[in-house]
């Protein structure tokens, strides 16, 4: 089957795990799991993606970011500390226009406080790849069609102590990129997997240089789920992004009107490292076992459960320790807020060049008005002729409290 499917996955594909790194691959002779960048993927990667404005801002930086709407995304701990009762968002993100114009993620979420220590939440991520013309081999043409992928989720958090909370998410996972075409003889069908979250937030008043501040941290493990497979015979499945995301923030209080921000966050996934196998002297292929499988010379076997991959993930790279630091993806951020009304934002997000090369500085505004907030971010690579370039997120929160209650009766 040919068709602008398969340009689009494959743009897609690039985006998130470097351009560069791969573009420049493909002019090597490289066998089965010996390829210099040795990126790990998954399935639905489009689960990695920062879905908000605010955070898209600061270096995709957000798991101990203030507590917001979009907290579901980056660390649904957060909403026990949250100041507003209830809160509605929504965000869009044109993607990878510089290579495709019709490629779009959609978020939306929401929270409700049950009292001073708990609150439900809930969100859906919505990822279109545009419009699809499916043709025969021949080029005569099958029909048209939009695949597209979400993800469905339900979150309760709860304060453990008056510094710590605690939270868990549901997630239901559908990926439809080929409408039941067959694909190299085999026919597909919608990929689903279900997964959950675990995350924790804690905030502690401080004072740093003669200033009140607010010290922050968070960790969140995300999607932890079953594999999925998009054929029938489910004779291939594929691990969704498990990921550990951990990180510390600052804010301080510099007066009456004004306060700054600084945050970092640490990503892993937690998914098998793609290991390196013995190439046979005089054939120069992979060598296979009795087993009929490839073996292995370096690194784990990544075919195993998702329990033990989660585990092995923290060892299983073929260049040991140095490998595996390699694979932590970094973010930092930074934001300024005046008079609660009005903010500048501005990041570097950070991926190592064997795995994925992406680079990019970030900017971003908001305004905060009495019933709602508006964010804007901007992405800026670090290198030309990336298909991030110039991406724009736009979000917007609504105070739900504000919506209902008149000016008067308003804290």
């Amino acid at each position: 089957m040919r068709s602008s499917f398969i340009l689009k996955n494959l743009l897609f594909t690039i985006a998130l795990f470097g351009f560069f790194g791969l573009a420049s691959a493909q002019n090597q002779t490289n066998y089965i799991g010996q390829d210099p960048l040795n990126t790990v993927t998954t399935a639905v990667p489009f689960l990695m993606i920062a879905p908000d404005a605010r955070a898209g801002a600061m270096g995709d930086a957000g798991v101990s970011s203030t507590p917001d709407a979009f907290s579901q995304h980056w660390n649904p701990a957060k909403y026990a500390f949250v100041d507003t009762d209830m809160g509605f968002s929504l965000s869009y993100s044109p993607w990878m226009r510089k290579l495709v114009s019709d490629i779009n993620l959609a978020y939306l979420t929401g929270y409700k406080k049950l009292d001073d220590r708990q609150a439900i939440s809930a969100s859906l991520l919505y990822f279109s790849l545009g419009d699809i013309v499916f043709t025969e081999i021949t080029g005569q043409t099958i029909g048209n069609y939009r695949p597209n992928e979400f993800a469905l989720d339900f979150s309760y958090s709860r304060k453990l102590s008056e510094h710590l909370s605690g939270a868990i998410t549901a997630r239901y996972i559908h990926s439809n990129l080929t409408q039941g075409q067959d694909v190299g003889g085999q026919t597909t069908k919608p990929g689903n997997s279900v997964a959950a979250d675990i995350s924790v937030y804690s905030q502690h008043k401080v004072t740093v240089f003669n200033t009140d501040a607010l010290f922050a941290w968070g960790i969140n493990i995300s999607n932890i789920g079953s594999k999925i497979s998009y054929t029938d015979d489910n004779t291939r499945k594929d691990f969704i992004p498990t990921n550990l995301r951990i990180g510390p923030s600052l804010t301080f209080n510099l007066d009456q009107y004004n306060t700054l921000t600084f945050m970092t966050d640490f990503n892993k996934l937690l998914v098998p490292t793609p290991p390196i196998y013995k190439i046979n002297a005089t054939t120069n292929q992979p060598e296979v076992g009795a087993d009929g499988k490839y073996i292995i010379a370096k690194g784990k076997d990544p075919d195993v459960s998702v329990p033990a991959g989660i585990l092995q993930s923290f060892y299983d790279a073929p260049g040991g320790m140095k490998e595996e630091i390699r694979e932590v993806t970094l973010s930092l951020g930074a934001e300024y807020w005046y008079n609660k009304q009005f903010a500048v934002r501005a990041g570097y997000f950070y991926e190592h060049p064997t795995k994925g090369n992406r680079k990019y500085y970030t900017m971003g505004a908001g305004l905060k008005y009495t019933k709602f907030k508006l964010d804007l971010s901007y992405l800026v690579p670090t290198e030309q002729h990336n298909p991030l370039e110039n991406t724009l997120r736009f979000s917007m929160i609504l105070d739900f409290d504000a919506l209902v209650q008149p000016t008067a009766d308003r804290k």
